[in-house]
């Protein structure tokens, strides 16, 4: 049981970040590759990277190479209750209005 409760604190912990909500508010719409999420959030690449490969390496997000670009998506597999949460962020309908707006990297 404490270890579950260290998994969890440490879940809430990287979610207290207002930048990684907004990245996985963003990827709950579409897959992403860095430069999308730069340009959506206003914010250096170093920065969007940096959080990330935290949301990586906590299993929120996977990334798969295409072409030249690097895609994010979403990882939701071990968290189901994630998705209930991320669908009430603030700001989803300009987001969508955002990423229609965006060119498709194929």
């Amino acid at each position: 049981m404490h270890d579950k409760l260290a998994d969890m604190a440490e879940l809430l912990k990287l979610l207290g970040d207002r930048m990684r909500l907004a990245i996985l508010g963003l990827l709950q719409e579409r897959e992403l590759c860095v430069g999308d999420i730069v340009e959506l959030l206003g914010t250096s690449q170093p920065n969007a990277s940096q959080h990330l490969r935290k949301l990586k390496s906590a299993g929120l997000v996977r990334e798969y190479k295409r072409g030249q670009w690097v895609y994010y998506s979403l990882n939701l597999n071990d968290f189901p209750d994630l998705r209930i949460f991320l669908s009430q962020l603030p700001g989803r309908k300009e987001r969508l209005i955002s990423l229609a707006e965006l060119p498709d990297r194929k």
